[in-house]
């Protein structure tokens, strides 16, 4: 089994927002696998995709990004679903917008959401994909920047940002994740 997450923030508040990027990811997805997202339970909602006899779980947590852990880790627990099977998408403040970037571990760079995924599932170590959002203009607060909407001329990058994403999540359906990661980065 595998599980594939795109962070963000519930709400149409949040809609999208910067920090929302891996929310829109998932729906790029649903779109290409014609999945629902109808099951709510795991604090948060989710659907399975079935690549024969494999189940792929796609979850949009709806704790807020600063506890996605938490979703997380429930679903993993429950269905024992192993660290190298999971693959998280979300923004990055340190990539451009409209890049994407495939890794199989490390840090959280300051991103809340994937801290409370580290504290709650015990390991750094699963695959992620990094959607570029920018950095903020001078004097700028991070929070307002991430928590705001792309400027128009960032729009069109991150909505093709999250289709290249949704289309590495494909990909991993078939492929190793470092053969994915080789042909995205």
């Amino acid at each position: 089994m595998k599980l594939v997450v795109g962070l963000g923030n519930p709400g149409k508040k949040y809609e999208r927002t910067r920090h929302n990027i891996g929310f829109e990811a998932i729906d790029r997805l649903q779109q290409k696998w014609n999945l629902d997202l109808a099951e709510q339970k795991f604090k948060g909602v989710y659907g399975v995709e079935r690549n024969g006899t494999e189940k792929i779980f796609v979850l949009k947590p709806l704790t807020y990004m600063n506890l996605s852990g938490e979703s997380v880790a429930q679903l993993m627990k429950y269905y024992q679903i192993a660290n190298e099977d999971l693959l998280v998408i979300y923004d990055d403040l340190d990539l451009a917008p409209g890049k994407i970037r495939l890794r199989q571990k490390g840090g959280h760079g300051g991103h809340n959401g994937i801290r409370s995924i580290i504290q709650h599932t015990g390991s750094d170590t699963f695959n992620r994909i990094r959607i570029g959002i920018g950095r903020p203009a001078p004097g700028t607060a991070v929070p307002d920047y991430v928590l705001g909407k792309f400027a128009p001329a960032d729009l069109e990058k991150a909505e093709q940002a999250a289709e290249q994403a949704a289309e590495a999540v494909d990909a991993w359906k078939t492929e190793p994740f470092l053969k994915v990661m080789n042909h995205f980065n």
